[in-house]
């Protein structure tokens, strides 16, 4: 939900309006499938226990169709050589109103829902006995669950004829849709128009931009309108005046009735359209946005990134101490929100792994505070000395460890994952924008207040940004100037558009292809217990088992049978490369390059350690590779000849992890050769600096100096 729309919360009774624009086509005709698709969702909010309310236009439009056509039929060929007189509009009101109520009566009915018609004018309302009976009526008719149609009555209004009357107590249906909100006490209008919502130019005009919240102040000197609607008397100049109007007391969302569901989106808190917020609104909306660029969240990163450079080791340690102990006293809170993240994902169907991933469990908050705390007591990465040289007598150079600077990160699912990034980043110096998947959008926002609230003021708690739309992505991307190296964990689908989509180098993965090779010579009790902790353990783990390859000599050994009948009992499905599923008579794998991400693997024989690594790196993806074998030699050539970035001899995959590995943490698993390799902790996110100090040389083309290249101890 976005932050501005989460007004919608509290909301229980809405009003919607629909244009003439939007109930009829271009050549006058009812649009059908348009009407359809509205009741369609005004039928599942009535389900969902909205107060719905419907005000339409439409009746005269469809009259004047109507009429036009009956014209015609009884008209001579005399009759229509004359000039034609155009009709009266009230007659086509009286005519049409009928037709386009008939029409809302029987979708309504075909999907159970009860529809009723109440025709207003402009004069009913200068009585406040009529004003109490109506309040009275709707309330009974929604009570019972029925939704009420209003219209106004042009066939017996006292305007001089629909359209061009602009006087009284309201002059269209726009206006009547907000005097209605505010006489019946709705909680949203909602205005549907043609277009998208209110635009800061032409909507016809590439270079216009969405308003997604109006504010008086700023945009109405900016705006400037076009022409009415092509077919109703106000257009978008009319529903902003009754979006102002209206939001003196509720909140207006100006959306398209073109766009299917956007009613729905906008009760989803969706942002879509233009909201009109209320005065009480307005603050909170200002404050929770900050109309912040993504340039200017980049930026403020690495501003606060060289304030944390500035300080002190010991600062810095204690920043990730409070970090921890915040994390720890807010405990309730966090879980509160991550509960309401896995409640929703898994009413919206979301598969059992990725609410497993979402979920906080019980003691995972400790375990992070814990987790931090290591890692603030470990030694200060920042500023270490790696490499002393005498350059010449007198001058020293320093090769010296330093942050990156601004580091992106985006990651899916996983709320703890923020927690461990940020931490690195802090302890290494560097400035972070996070981005994380829609399904821990809570999680994440509570996880991120709490973190930055511990970072002091001479730090900035810019040092750290969440990125909360998916929009903001593609315009950090672009950023290659302010950010320095982009860090996707998620999908295959994920990293592989990342990496299409920045010149920014991206440090990560897009497959984990993680094969086991058992040789002839392997302790086949040990293998065993390495192929089911490899594929069994975290089967959704990018360091999990997918390929299993074997030595041809066990081809028909009880050792392999015995590994693939526990492998089965256990729920893995096994398919077989073209050898394995004509010897074992397996299923046939599709590809050898494919990550099952689940409780599936291939497995295929090889003639021998040559032949393994061939098909590793063929069909491979660099990540993490294993043999098993009790022959030292064999298993020195996998070590040379393997490239990944993790080589195990006799040990799970599984133990290819940052945690694992001693690094406190990680920020994700590269398989690039440029930079960091393997699980990334705080080392993978130092760069180094050259330090060269002197006593006034001058190299005035080498005349005189003396040039010793000394290495001197650290």
């Amino acid at each position: 939900m976005d932050p501005t729309r989460a007004f919608v919360r509290d909301v229980k009774r809405l009003i919607v309006k629909v244009g003439t624009a939007v109930v009829t086509r271009s050549d006058g005709r009812l649009a059908v499938g348009r009407l359809g698709s509205l009741v369609e969702q005004l039928q599942e909010l009535n389900v969902q226990g909205y107060e719905v309310i419907l005000v339409t236009s439409g009746a005269v439009g469809v009259g004047r169709q109507r009429l036009r056509y009956r014209k015609l039929l009884n008209s001579s060929f005399a009759d229509l050589q004359k000039p034609q007189v155009e009709l009266d509009g009230k007659a086509c009101a009286a005519v049409g109103q009928s037709g386009l109520m008939a029409l809302y009566d029987a979708l309504f009915t075909q999907l159970d829902v009860a529809s009723s018609q109440l025709l207003v004018t402009d004069n009913d309302f200068k009585d406040p006995e009529f004003r109490n009976q109506l309040s009275h009526t709707v309330n009974s008719l929604l009570a019972l669950r029925v939704i009420p149609v209003f219209n106004e009555n042009d066939a017996v209004s006292t305007r001089k004829a629909p359209y061009e009357d602009s006087s009284g107590i309201f002059w269209d249906n726009d206006s009547l849709a907000a005097l209605l909100a505010l006489e019946l006490k709705a909680d949203l209008l909602v205005l549907l128009s043609d277009v998208e919502g209110l635009y800061n130019g032409p909507p016809s005009d590439s270079k216009s931009e969405l308003i997604d919240t109006y504010i008086k102040e700023k945009h109405d000197e900016q705006i400037t309108f076009g022409d009415k609607s092509r077919v109703g008397r106000g257009g978008m100049q009319a529903k902003v005046k009754a979006a102002v109007c209206a939001a003196t007391q509720i909140p207006v969302v100006i959306t398209s009735g073109f766009t299917r569901d956007n009613i729905l989106k906008v009760l989803e808190g969706k942002k879509v359209g233009t909201l009109f917020p209320t005065k009480g609104m307005l603050k909170e909306i200002v404050a929770s946005t900050r109309e912040i660029s993504p340039r200017d969240m980049a930026v403020s990163a690495r501003d606060c990134s060289r304030c944390l450079q500035s300080i002190s080791s010991e600062e810095r340690k204690k920043i990730l101490l409070d970090i921890a102990n915040a994390l720890e006293t807010n405990e309730a809170k966090i879980r509160a929100e991550n509960e309401a993240d896995v409640a929703a994902a898994q009413q919206a169907g979301y598969e059992k792994a990725l609410v497993s991933r979402l979920t906080l469990k019980p003691g995972k908050i400790s375990s992070l505070a814990k987790s931090i705390r290591v890692l603030a007591n470990m030694d200060d990465p920042i500023g270490q000395i790696l490499k002393r040289t005498e350059v010449a007598d007198g001058l020293v150079l320093e090769k010296t460890s330093s942050p990156l600077g601004v580091l992106l990160i985006v990651f899916e699912s996983r709320p703890d994952a923020l927690v461990q990034i940020a931490s690195l980043a802090i302890r290494s110096g560097n400035g972070l924008l996070l981005k994380g998947g829609k399904e821990a959008m809570r999680s994440n926002t509570v996880l991120h207040k709490v973190i930055t609230g511990a970072i002091p003021a001479s730090v900035g708690e810019g040092l750290i940004g969440l990125v909360t739309s998916r929009d903001e992505i593609a315009d950090l991307l672009k950023l290659d100037d302010v950010i320095d190296l982009v860090i996707p964990r998620g999908s295959n689908k994920l990293v592989s558009q990342i990496k299409a989509s920045t010149k920014i180098p991206v440090l990560g993965h897009a497959d984990g292809i993680c094969h086991v090779y058992i040789d002839k010579s392997a302790d086949m009790s040990m293998a065993k217990k390495i192929v089911l902790d490899a594929k069994i353990d975290y089967p959704a783990a990018c360091n999990a088992m997918e390929t299993l390859l074997v030595h041809r000599n066990l081809l028909k050994s009880a050792g392999i049978q015995d590994i693939i009948f526990e492998l089965e009992t256990k729920g893995v499905r096994i398919f077989g490369g073209s050898v394995a599923s004509e010897e074992l008579n397996l299923p046939k794998a599709e590809s050898f390059h494919h990550e099952y991400s689940s409780m599936a693997c291939t497995i295929e024989f090889v003639d021998d350690v040559h032949a393994a690594i061939d098909h590793i790196h063929c069909y491979g993806s660099a990540h993490t590779d294993c043999i098993v074998t009790s022959d030292d030699e064999v298993a020195d050539i996998f070590f040379k000849q393997v490239d990944s970035a993790a080589v195990f001899h006799n040990a799970s995959t599984r133990f290819s992890d940052g945690a694992r590995f001693g690094l406190g943490a990680e920020v994700g698993i590269s398989t690039g050769r440029i930079h960091a390799r393997g699980p990334v902790g705080v080392e993978g996110l130092l760069t180094t600096r050259w330090i060269l100090k002197g006593n006034g040389q001058v190299v005035n083309g080498d005349d005189g100096v003396v040039y010793t290249h000394k290495n001197l101890p650290l």
